[in-house]
């Protein structure tokens, strides 16, 4: 098995609001459509992992389960079906955090090892100083993983590699 993919199932990517929706997930077999959103984009366009594994895993995992809604779904993610976003559209996981999450309630509850992160740099740990993560509990790479991508340079091969399919 690819090992980006694993990381992303496991929620240990290193991205708080993509680890806390896909371990709430694991949990409770249920996701909020603006997470899925979030977690597709960032196994397509930010790891280029086929869609259809991904569509695979949330029917395994999903209680709601629904074969169109979830093929349908995938694909209009990845910008490659019938409905499709537009395929430059990759959905950014540390201001998507920021924005649908401030108060970090949700990335809390399923990331419990950066509960003690102030929301400055929960979205982002890896930017918090040294001084910070310690007094958080927290030591990266062990306690809470390293990113798993850079997220500017995947966005950057990502729409490279759409505009050669073009």
């Amino acid at each position: 098995m690819n090992e980006l993919l694993k990381k992303w199932q496991q929620g240990q990517t290193g991205y708080p609001i993509i680890d806390a929706g896909m371990r709430e997930l694991w949990q409770t077999g249920y996701m909020h459509n603006r997470v899925r959103m979030v977690v597709g984009s960032f196994l397509v366009k930010n790891l280029l992992i086929d869609w259809r594994c991904g569509a695979k895993w949330f029917e395994d995992c999903l209680f709601d389960a629904d074969l169109a809604n979830n093929s349908a779904s995938w694909q209009w993610v990845a910008g490659c079906g019938a409905d499709a976003a537009p395929y430059f559209r990759i959905f950014n996981p540390i201001t998507q955090g920021e924005k649908f999450d401030p108060d970090g309630e949700y990335i809390r509850q399923y990331v419990p090892e950066l509960k003690n992160l102030p929301n400055k740099y929960l979205f982002s740990p890896w930017q918090a100083p040294k001084n910070i993560l310690e007094t958080s509990g927290i030591i990266l790479g062990k306690s809470y993983p390293e990113p798993i991508v850079d997220i500017k340079l995947s966005r950057e091969l990502a729409l490279d590699s759409f505009k050669q399919i073009k």
